[in-house]
């Protein structure tokens, strides 16, 4: 029997998180549960977890700053961030902090479960036989170790930001669907994770920026486009 998942929760709604725990245990994953943000970070040093699931609004310390914490300690690992706020800017804040998805309250369990499942099974897939290394005008990216070098100096990426530059070399110099990019790497096309892609373009775009040779540019309506001019 393979070993169960292990979720890290930060939630300090009482009776919410623990009916939340039950179900997720029930589904076979187990959970560390946190109600109190300013113990979060140490018990996420305690332990070892697959994916996180973190409140924004939480007492002493919110969700958002827990999660910066712990994307320095494991740039790895998969956040769902969970809030009663709708604003774009904090959803947009969600994904700055590298967010894999964000769920509004209320929410369906099941549909937080499919996502988690989702979430979980596109970390542990591997890519066979295929190219690590690509040039881009004066810069090199190995998208194994998730770097940019150029002149000695390197830029390391974080886990979409790789993806992302990597589906855009595989595709340079022609046309990147939104749906095509979203869908590998997201796993779904949805207005979030539509916005947050646009951030992670935004980041390539500076951390290209000193080769006046390399441009992604937006192809409205369709999608990305990497061009560099030999």
């Amino acid at each position: 029997m393979s070993k169960a998942q292990h979720i890290f929760l930060v939630e300090d709604d009482l009776s919410f998180g623990a009916v939340l725990k039950s179900y997720l245990e029930l589904n076979d994953y187990e959970v560390t549960w946190v109600d109190d943000g300013k113990y979060a970070v140490d018990k996420f040093k305690s332990g070892s977890f697959q994916i996180c699931i973190l409140d924004v609004m939480l007492p002493n310390i919110d969700g958002f700053t827990i999660g910066t914490e712990i994307r320095k300690l494991d740039a790895n690992i998969p956040m769902v961030f969970l809030t009663a706020k709708t604003l774009k800017e904090d959803i947009l804040k969600g994904y700055n902090v590298g967010a894999d998805d964000y769920i509004t309250k209320p929410f369906d369990t099941e549909v937080l479960l499919c996502k988690i499942q989702a979430i979980i099974k596109r970390q542990s897939v591997q890519p066979v036989n295929d190219e690590t290394v690509f040039s881009i005008g004066v810069y090199e990216f190995d998208s194994k170790l998730r770097v940019i070098s150029s002149n000695g100096n390197k830029q390391k990426l974080s886990p979409k930001e790789a993806d992302l530059l990597k589906l855009l070399c595989q595709n340079k110099n022609e046309l990147l669907s939104r749906e095509t990019a979203l869908r590998k790497i997201w796993g779904e096309d949805g207005y979030f994770t539509a916005r947050s892609m646009d951030v992670f373009i935004t980041k390539l775009r500076k951390y290209l920026k000193d080769d006046p040779n390399i441009e992604i540019k937006n192809i409205h309506g369709s999608g990305f486009l990497l061009e560099v001019n030999s």
